[in-house]
C-alpha cells in the first residue's frame, strides 16, 4: 500500500487542519495509507522520508531547521513525491531558499486580498493532469508568485485583476498550478486553497487529486525510464 505523510501547522488563517483533512480524504479514497501530524520533527529522519511515496506539507510561513529541508530535498530527489497547495507549500519557510528551489516558487503578494473573483485558465497542455478540465471561476486570494521558468505550467490566471502598484507593468499570465522534477522525484503545486472550501469541490478538487497521485508515481516512473538518483547527484551540492 502506498504511504503518504501529511504535516500541517503554521498560520491558522489558511485552515491547515482542514486542508490536511481534505488531502487525507482524497488520498485514502485512492487506497493510500496516510499519517497526519502537526509538527515538523517528522522531517528529522531522511531514511524514513525515503520510505514514503508522498509528502504533503501544509505550513504557511513558520520556520524550519535547515537540516529538515535538506532531508526532504534528498528524499524527493530519491523518488518520494512532494505535493501541496496555496501558502502551505509555496509560502512556507521564507528564509529557506532550498525549499523555494525545490517547490518551484515563492509567494510575494495577493493584490486585493481574499474575495477576488478571477478565472483559472487551464493550459493547452499534453499533460494527463489537464484532461477534460476546463477554465473555471474562483473567488479567493489570487496569488502572485515568483516562479521557476522550468516548471511545467498546468494553469494560469491573468493579472492584474485588482489595480495596484504592479498594474503599470501590463497584463501577465501567472502560473496557478504546475509540475516539476527534483532528482527522480516529482513535485506538484496548486496555488488555490486559501480556505479548504475553495478546493473541496469541482475542478479545483479534481486538479489536486490528480496532482497528489501524479507526484506519488515519480519513483516508479523513474525506474521504468531507467533513471536513478545517481544520474543527478553531485558532490557539488551546496546546501
Amino acid at each position: 500500500m502506498a504511504k503518504a505523510l501529511i504535516t500541517w501547522g503554521g498560520w491558522d488563517g489558511h485552515e491547515p487542519d482542514k486542508v490536511a483533512a481534505l488531502c487525507r480524504e482524497i488520498l485514502e479514497a485512492e487506497g493510500v495509507s496516510c499519517e497526519v501530524v502537526d509538527h515538523l520533527d517528522c522531517f528529522a529522519d531522511q531514511a524514513a522520508l525515503e520510505e514514503l511515496d508522498l509528502i504533503v506539507p501544509i505550513w504557511t510561513m513558520s520556520t524550519i531547521e535547515k537540516d529538515y529541508v535538506v532531508n526532504v530535498s534528498e528524499a524527493v530527489a530519491r523518488g518520494t513525491g512532494l505535493a501541496g497547495v496555496h501558502g502551505g507549500m509555496c509560502d512556507a519557510f521564507r528564509d529557506q531558499v532550498l525549499w523555494q528551489f525545490m517547490t518551484g516558487a515563492n509567494w510575494v503578494s495577493h493584490p486585493g486580498g481574499d474575495g477576488v473573483k478571477y478565472t483559472v485558465n487551464i493550459a493547452n497542455s499534453s499533460s494527463p493532469l489537464n484532461a477534460g478540465i476546463k477554465d473555471f471561476e474562483v473567488e479567493s486570494e489570487q496569488y502572485y508568485l515568483h516562479t521557476d521558468p522550468a516548471n511545467e505550467v498546468l494553469a494560469t490566471t491573468r493579472f492584474p485583476t485588482v489595480t495596484w502598484y504592479h498594474t503599470p507593468n501590463g497584463a501577465v499570465d501567472m502560473p496557478v498550478a504546475w509540475t516539476r522534477r527534483w532528482g527522480i522525484g516529482r513535485v506538484y503545486y496548486n496555488a488555490l486553497g486559501h480556505h479548504a472550501d475553495v478546493i473541496d469541490h469541482g475542478p479545483a478538487r479534481e486538479m489536486i487529486r490528480r496532482g497528489l497521485l501524479w507526484a506519488m508515481e515519480g519513483r516508479a516512473a523513474a525506474k521504468a525510464a531507467g533513471e536513478s538518483h545517481a544520474d543527478y547527484a553531485s558532490d557539488l551540492n551546496n546546501y
